[in-house]
């Protein structure tokens, strides 16, 4: 419980944190971004991590501290973690793939989930890694599974580029010209948990439509 505390508070106060590492070690904030969103784009055990409000939190207060972080090095740098996280998701999942589902023929474990998951990518993989960039947790694990039913890495690519961009952008962009309104600067706590919601509203609608399907 008290981790659980740690990163409520953590994510909640994340503008007070960030003032104080930029602050502290000025451009290192840029390797300290980078790799948060790397590690929550690519590797599965962090997609806990809290990219959107982190990246909201970046876009505000780097139009309080343009003197020190440039906001459009910080669009690209973002992007490029993005990117290479989801990347490197892919490959794992395309890795791991043919060792889990190819070496056994059980219920869980099966050849024909993949064929599934890859004739799915062929035909929705596109749309559904621009919009899984929207969705925390989610967007760590449809590269992964899109990897493991070996979605063609080009197409791949492209749509993985485009909600990168699209991802980093309304989110850090947006941030950075709304983050002076002096609503949003009083009442931040208020305005990251608001966007902590609604970045997990859409699995938790899908949560309670299934639920209800069953009844």
């Amino acid at each position: 419980m008290d981790i659980l505390h740690y990163l409520t508070q953590f994510v909640l106060h994340l503008d007070e944190h960030l003032i104080a590492f930029v602050t502290a070690y000025g451009a290192w904030t840029y390797v300290l971004l980078f790799l948060i969103i790397f590690c929550e784009s690519g590797i599965i055990f962090t997609a806990f991590l809290p990219g959107d409000s982190l990246l909201f939190a970046t876009g505000a207060l780097t139009a309080n501290m343009s003197g020190i972080l440039n906001i459009h090095l910080l669009f690209i740098l973002l992007v490029v973690a993005s990117v290479s996280g989801n990347g490197l998701n892919y490959f794992t999942g395309k890795w791991i793939g043919p060792r889990i589902f190819f070496s056994g023929n059980s219920w869980i474990f099966n050849r024909k989930h993949v064929e599934n998951a890859h004739r799915f990518y062929e035909r929705y993989g596109g749309k559904a890694i621009v919009v899984a960039r929207f969705i925390p947790i989610i967007r760590t694990i449809v590269p992964f599974i899109a990897g493991i039913g070996y979605m063609a890495y080009r197409h791949f690519f492209i749509f993985n580029l485009i909600g990168a961009f699209l991802w980093i952008g309304i989110l850090v962009y947006g941030s950075f010209l709304f983050g002076n309104i002096p609503f949003v600067k009083q009442h931040f706590s208020i305005v990251i948990l608001a966007i902590v919601l609604i970045s997990l509203s859409p699995p938790l609608i899908e949560f309670i439509r299934h639920q209800s399907s069953k009844r």
